[in-house]
């Protein structure tokens, strides 16, 4: 009996590793089957996103809220997975990009936060551009992403400021503003913001309104200015200098500049 337990017992730590070490794999292991599961991940995601912001602007009916729950278990699960396979567990929620898995698992499962919580789930979007795996497997796999990862980087990070700053003006002036009754007249008001047009027809109350539309304004300059200099500055490409490691260089550079070092970069046949 002892004998059967002790292999039982054993049995069970080999399946728990093994679990562990297939679920690793998934999430980290550069095996076809790890690759084509991040990429399915990072398919859902941006699914996740949309599915947000069109629902954002529809009223709630059976079909969203079981969507909702289905979302939020595939997140739930995902969230707990990657806990399971860390190897410092404690040290994942100090990372903001656990606590927006947090946020949008309370905001399927449980929307205790009403509608603020739908257009909150866009801080999901943020986990994306924290994936460095994800990230260098895509800058492996697509010339396109290579080609244009500062331009992606800036519209993901303008797009997800305009929907949290207007789920934070929609909730702080759905009570008190007439102008503001659904989540379009914040996003219209927001995009005005945003780009200093300013057309006056809506408008923020209070001192707390007032401070939003600075914080709109500043930033989304800040981060118009990051896009436009995405889309105008020359191309570059990622190639580590061998001597000086600098990561950004011309697509025609023979030199870096840094250093002066012999590049030769691969052609990857820029058109």
């Amino acid at each position: 009996m002892i004998a059967m337990r002790r292999a039982s017992g054993k049995y069970s730590v080999m399946s728990f590793a093994s679990l562990r070490r297939n679920i690793t794999e998934l999430y980290e292991g550069a095996t076809p089957e790890g690759v084509r599961f991040r990429y399915a991940l990072l398919a859902f995601d941006i699914v996740t996103v949309l599915f947000i912001i069109a629902t954002s602007f529809l009223p709630s009916n059976d079909i969203t809220e079981a969507l909702d729950v289905v979302f939020g278990v595939v997140i739930l699960a995902d969230f707990a997975a990657r806990l399971f396979v860390s190897r410092h567990r404690l040290l994942e929620f100090t990372r903001f990009s656990t606590w927006t898995d947090v946020i949008a698992i309370i905001s399927f499962l449980a929307p205790l936060a009403g509608e603020a919580g739908g257009f909150l789930r866009i801080l999901r979007t943020l986990r994306l551009l924290r994936d460095y795996q994800m990230l260098a497997r895509m800058r492996e796999d697509s010339t396109f992403f290579r080609r244009n990862e500062e331009v992606i980087f800036a519209v993901t990070n303008l797009a997800v400021f305009i929907f949290v700053m207007t789920a934070i003006v929609y909730e702080t002036q759905k009570f008190r503003n007439p102008q503001i009754s659904n989540y379009a007249d914040a996003l219209y008001f927001t995009v005005t913001a945003l780009t200093t047009t300013g057309f006056g027809d809506i408008t923020l109350q209070g001192t707390a309104g007032r401070m939003i539309t600075v914080v709109i304004m500043i930033f989304g300059v800040t981060l118009f200015f990051n896009l436009a200099r995405a889309l105008l500055s020359p191309t570059k490409v990622r190639f580590s200098c061998p001597t000086c490691g600098l990561q950004r260089h011309d697509s025609d550079a023979v030199h870096c500049k840094a250093c002066g070092t012999v590049l030769n970069i691969p052609d990857e046949g820029l058109t």
